[in-house]
């Protein structure tokens, strides 16, 4: 494992996933050249020793290619999503051009975005900064832009639909038993999406922007699949949704109430 760029402190880390050396080394000086903190990891096994360091050595979002040795980056995915400590941490995945099948796979597995290779490192940068953005504060600061940052923060509080809270300030979906319920940055930025526009009929494409914003190159197979992943969540029956529920046509619509605590 490499670091580089950043320094101690406010710097966003980056963990790099990869089993080409080449590709690890150009992200780790360009992202470095940019202003993150970057980590490198050849295989699963390396990148979970990263990910069980010390706390403040741990990512703030992990760029991980699916074609790893041994443990491919599908069932990396698949484990951070399962675990509670890593189940909101942001993967952008590298994919093999034309890997149709992976990317949709991976975003059904909680990938946040994903880019095809051979990728223009300009274009990952923005990739990374969206995700980063959605994520969560600390990140938004990567431009030095704090007072913009600020602004897109979700807002403190929280609200209640159905059966379910969510906290808007600690990002957290907490069940009707109490038990707080895992959500991906992309999980959670779509469901803040629903709750602030309960009962409106919301697009594709106005979800894209209210979730993801104007720059994400997200289809709607994927968008789609975002959806699905929130039924599985917060529906009784995922396959008849009552919350969450498709218009013919139009896009989707939190059919419930949703009231601020």
């Amino acid at each position: 494992m490499a670091e580089t760029g950043g320094g101690a402190g406010a710097a966003p880390r980056i963990l790099v996933v990869d089993d080409t050396a080449d590709i690890r080394d150009l992200l780790a000086r360009y992202l470095g050249q940019h202003g993150f903190a970057v980590s490198t990891a050849a295989d699963a096994a390396a990148a979970r020793r990263v990910l069980e360091g010390p706390t403040d050595d741990r990512p703030d979002l992990m760029i991980l290619d699916l074609m790893l040795p041994g443990e491919d980056g599908l069932s990396l995915c698949r484990a951070l999503r399962a675990d509670p400590a890593t189940a909101a941490l942001p993967v952008v995945m590298l994919t093999a051009m034309g890997e149709e099948t992976d990317r949709v796979v991976g975003l059904e597995l909680g990938a946040d975005d994903y880019i095809p290779k051979p990728f223009n490192p300009r274009e990952l940068l923005a990739r990374v900064r969206a995700v980063l953005r959605r994520a969560g504060p600390r990140a938004s600061v990567v431009n030095g832009d704090a007072e913009a940052a600020a602004d897109r923060l979700p807002p403190a509080g929280r609200v209640r639909f159905d059966r379910w809270i969510l906290d808007l300030g600690r990002r957290e979906l907490e069940g009707p038993d109490g038990v707080a319920v895992a959500l991906s940055s992309g999980e959670f930025s779509m469901l803040r999406a629903f709750v602030e526009h309960p009962q409106r009929v919301l697009t594709r494409d106005q979800l894209l922007d209210l979730a993801r914003g104007h720059n994400a190159a997200v289809t709607d197979r994927s968008m789609d699949t975002q959806v699905s992943r929130l039924r599985r969540k917060i529906e009784v029956d995922p396959k008849e949704p009552a919350v969450l529920k498709t218009v013919w046509g139009g896009g989707y619509v939190l059919a419930v109430p949703v009231e601020r605590l």
